[in-house]
């Protein structure tokens, strides 16, 4: 088992996350503007990713409607979700 494999396994089973190859990767991370950094450790299979950590709020028809960045407070999000779902 890779230490990909082994990091996905420590979150919780319900976390849904994107992963593929490198370059379905950094095309995806590129559309989305995400930023991402393999930081080297003391061996190969001993390392850090750098990451933007935000979540995408998407509506049925597939457009972007939220961007909430890591550290945003929940009351602020709590409010703009309350505005999306009354049509706003």
């Amino acid at each position: 088992m890779g230490p990909e494999c082994v990091l996905r396994a420590a979150f919780d089973p319900t976390f849904l996350g994107l992963y593929g190859d490198d370059e379905a990767i950094r095309r995806t991370a590129e559309a989305f503007k995400v930023y991402y950094q393999k930081v080297p450790g003391s061996s190969a299979d001993n390392y850090s990713m750098d990451h933007t950590a935000a979540t995408y709020i998407y509506d049925p028809q597939g457009r972007l409607r939220l961007y909430v960045r890591a550290g945003a407070g929940i009351d602020a999000v709590v409010h703009d979700v309350k505005l999306l779902l009354a049509g706003r």
